[in-house]
């Protein structure tokens, strides 16, 4: 699902736990705002609010984009069955 790989070699971008706000979860990428990072698996399911578009991932990041805004890539959702 996401756009860019992981480096072993460095500690630039990280895969992590967060919960995301989105109103639809048609998009891969999220700027920094609407990402909030945790510190596990649990802790972003007992965080996530599906009824306020609030719903828990693995994502990678941060990244800085090509206009200069801090992105967050999802790695998959937390809670969708196909994972």
């Amino acid at each position: 699902m996401t756009r860019i790989k992981l480096d072993p070699e460095t500690m630039v971008v990280n895969e992590c736990w967060a919960v995301i706000y989105a109103p639809r979860r048609t998009r891969d990428r999220f700027p920094q705002g609407c990402v909030t990072i945790v510190e596990s698996e649990q802790a972003a399911r007992a965080t996530a609010d599906p009824d306020g578009h609030r719903h828990a991932a693995a994502v990678l990041g941060p990244s800085r984009s090509s206009e200069g805004q801090m992105l967050f890539y999802l790695v998959r959702w937390l809670d969708d069955p196909g994972h």
